[in-house]
């Protein structure tokens, strides 16, 4: 059967069976040498405090995210987009582990409420920034928000939901902007996977 290929950044091959299989391009194996810059405190106090997807307060996040590729995930439960873009994602994420390139997606909510935005959290096996003014905060800073908070946090926007910002691991500054509202699946392409800097 001829290969099926998706614009996830990897490719997919069919099976006999039918099922399909991964086998990663962008998102290969690295070498057993290779050696992985861990968090500095820049990159750490960058970010808000995080809740686990239990909901509690992470105690430690430079253990919880060191050796790690790190992004911010603004989404909502309520829109169409994002839920159709994160099954992508979520195959995205283990092909990036499997070959060795661990990812830590850390959720940004604009949901409608605290409660449904930890039950998304919990859903997509995120960690999270709060809901309020913590995640409103991160949204402005990134200049990313849903339509529906424009009155809250205003016009000046440069996407929408879905979007990830990619940060780089010395000071957590962006690094790369996925543009999933409007590239789609097709965004995961520009995350630089290979890049040192991207490891925490």
């Amino acid at each position: 059967m001829a290969p099926l290929l998706l614009p996830l950044g990897f490719m997919f091959l069919a099976t006999r069976s039918g099922r399909i299989s991964s086998t990663t391009t962008l998102c290969q194996r690295s070498s057993l040498n290779r050696r992985f810059m861990s968090s500095s405190t820049d990159a750490i106090s960058s970010l808000p405090p995080l809740l686990s997807t239990s909901g509690e307060a992470v105690k430690d996040a430079e253990t919880s995210l060191s050796g790690k590729r790190v992004a911010l995930y603004f989404a909502a439960g309520w829109c169409p987009m994002c839920t159709r873009f994160e099954p992508s994602l979520t195959q995205f994420r283990e092909a990036a582990s499997s070959s060795g390139k661990n990812l830590e997606i850390i959720y940004v909510p604009s949901d409608r409420s605290p409660d449904d935005a930890m039950q998304r959290a919990s859903s997509l096996g995120m960690m999270s920034v709060p809901h309020g003014k913590e995640a409103d905060d991160i949204k402005t800073k990134f200049k990313i928000w849903s339509g529906a908070e424009a009155i809250k946090l205003g016009f000046g926007r440069r996407s929408g939901v879905p979007a990830l910002v990619v940060l780089d691991g010395k000071r957590g500054e962006e690094m790369a902007f996925l543009a999933a509202e409007a590239e789609g699946v097709n965004a995961l392409r520009n995350w630089p996977l290979d890049e040192e800097d991207g490891i925490w």
